[in-house]
């Protein structure tokens, strides 16, 4: 009888031991799967930052290139205006020079 006791006892001891082992292999398991999930987790945030700041680099980009084709074509307006101006002041501006130039040589015409 002492020996069946004995026996089962030692059963029941090496049930526990492997339900110790199984229980310790499935805890390292879960920190491992635990740790990968968070490494692709990490991974992922850092290629959606790399995602998020390139897309507002572009816009930025596309932005300044708007406003800058944009301040260009009302500097080529505002020349062509000026030009125009100068172009029609021309003929007056030679004549007063050509005056005043001969006020100087005291030419008469």
């Amino acid at each position: 009888m002492k020996t069946d006791v004995l026996k089962s006892i030692r059963e029941t001891e090496e049930e526990y031991q492997v339900m110790i082992r199984d229980a310790q292999a499935e805890r390292k398991k879960s920190l491992s799967d635990a740790e990968l999930e968070a490494d692709n987790l990490v991974l992922k945030a850092q290629n959606d930052a790399a995602e998020y700041r390139n897309q507002r680099l572009a816009e930025a980009r596309a932005q300044a290139q708007s406003r800058y084709a944009e301040i260009v074509k009302e500097g080529e307006a505002r020349a062509e205006r000026l030009k125009a101006t100068g172009d029609k002041n021309l003929a007056k501006a030679v004549d007063l020079i050509v005056a005043r130039f001969k006020e100087q040589l005291h030419v008469t015409a």
